[in-house]
């Protein structure tokens, strides 16, 4: 079974590229280039450099000592919280604007939900000099002010977009308008969603991941497979880093947990694998959240970062073919999770990593099993909503 894209960007049935005339040129020249630049001598020194010297590479690969004694399995948290900026998306970020400068492109665009993706683009952006542009919900600038209030800083322009429901998935669809508008620009997609070849570009770039892992469990447990490994699920990026270099070993399970919200038996959630149909949405085919009149759904979480009406086709395929477990995690799972870490461990994550922790009490673990979490993102940003839920 293969988990890289055939020619035209599809992993099975998922994938491809649904695009307006006024980027096929664009995107075209994308898909032809982005293999030979990414996989270059050059592009991996300096991207290399960069992961190590400016983002903190390799993050660390925490053994959880009493988390794995409560549920009875050797239990690790891969720290992409402790990356710079505070999430996985750094990486991403700084692979793309590589690529971008590569390509000749100045002017950055791109989208965000939980503010993290938007703050690593802006902080590349910052360091080379580009422009930068951020379009993000405006449900979303309120619930993630500081992290607005950092790309500001970092002199980006962020646009609050009104329209919809106006969080991710309406955030996504107005810079797509811009780029279509402005085909000179580049958008830097920050989830392994969007046509091709954009889910494999975030696959690749966010890779470093699992390949970290591989190393550290050889130094740490003796062997470079886990059992689990388990990764929230919104776009999909940082579970595809996660899952990439374990995908073709079939005892290593995978777990993709989604974000259930008040429940998966309504409407309130953002479950696209549990709950969706096949569908095309933001240039891709994949499992899509559509209402009773077929049209995209507007999807809820309290974690802004997975408030979104679909997933990555390779995620889609995943699932499809069986090599992953999905699950759903509720807002109130999660809220409980992120407790958990923080009075077991000492660590605070974020909302949409605290769903990936809330699948720890729903598996069958065995007692010499090594499960690997991805600790997607650092809990700061989520303080005010921790405050209101918890009443502290």
């Amino acid at each position: 079974m293969r988990y890289d894209p055939d020619q035209n960007g599809y992993y099975g049935e998922f994938g491809g590229a649904f695009i307006p005339d006024e980027l096929k040129e664009n995107i075209g020249q994308l898909a032809e280039r982005y293999v030979e630049i990414i996989e270059s001598p050059k592009f991996k020194k300096e991207f290399t450099t960069l992961l190590k010297n400016y983002a903190g590479r390799p993050s660390p690969l925490y053994f959880a000592p009493r988390l794995s004694e409560k549920y009875g399995a050797r239990i690790y948290l891969k720290r992409e919280d402790l990356n710079h900026t505070g999430s996985h998306k750094i990486n991403n970020a700084l692979g793309q604007i590589l690529l971008a400068r590569e390509m000749g492109c100045t002017h950055i665009i791109a989208e965000t939900g939980a503010g993290q993706h938007g703050v690593a683009t802006a902080t590349v952006c910052a360091k080379l000099g580009l422009k930068c542009t951020i379009y993000m919900g405006a449900v979303d600038v309120e619930r993630q002010a500081l992290n607005v209030a950092r790309m500001k800083m970092l002199g980006a322009e962020v646009e609050a977009v009104t329209a919809g429901g106006a969080t991710l998935k309406d955030a996504v669809d107005v810079a797509f308008a811009y780029w279509v508008a402005h085909p000179e620009a580049y958008y830097l997609l920050g989830s392994a969603v969007g046509p091709h070849p954009f889910p494999d570009i975030v696959a690749r770039l966010q890779s470093v991941i699992s390949e970290e892992i591989r190393k550290q469990l050889k130094e740490q447990e003796g062997r470079e497979l886990p059992d689990w490994v388990i990764a929230c699920i919104g776009g999909g990026s940082n579970a595809a880093g996660a899952f990439y270099h374990f995908l073709e070993s079939d005892s290593v399970r995978l777990v993709q947990v989604e974000a259930g919200g008040h429940g998966t038996e309504g409407n309130e959630h953002a479950a696209s694998l549990t709950c969706g149909t096949e569908g095309i949405l933001h240039g891709s085919r994949s499992m899509i959240l559509f209402d009773e009149n077929g049209e995209v759904r507007e999807p809820y979480s309290i974690s802004a970062g997975l408030d979104y009406p679909g997933i990555g086709p390779l995620h889609a395929y995943l699932a499809k073919t069986g090599r992953s477990t999905v699950l759903a995690a509720t807002d109130g799972q999660a809220l409980e999770a992120a407790r958990e870490a923080a009075r077991l461990e000492g660590i605070i994550p974020a909302i949409e990593s605290a769903h990936a922790l809330a699948a720890l009490p729903r598996l069958p673990f065995g007692a010499d099993d090594v499960v690997v979490v991805n600790l997607s993102g650092r809990g700061d940003k989520d303080m005010p909503t921790y405050l209101r839920e918890f009443g502290l």
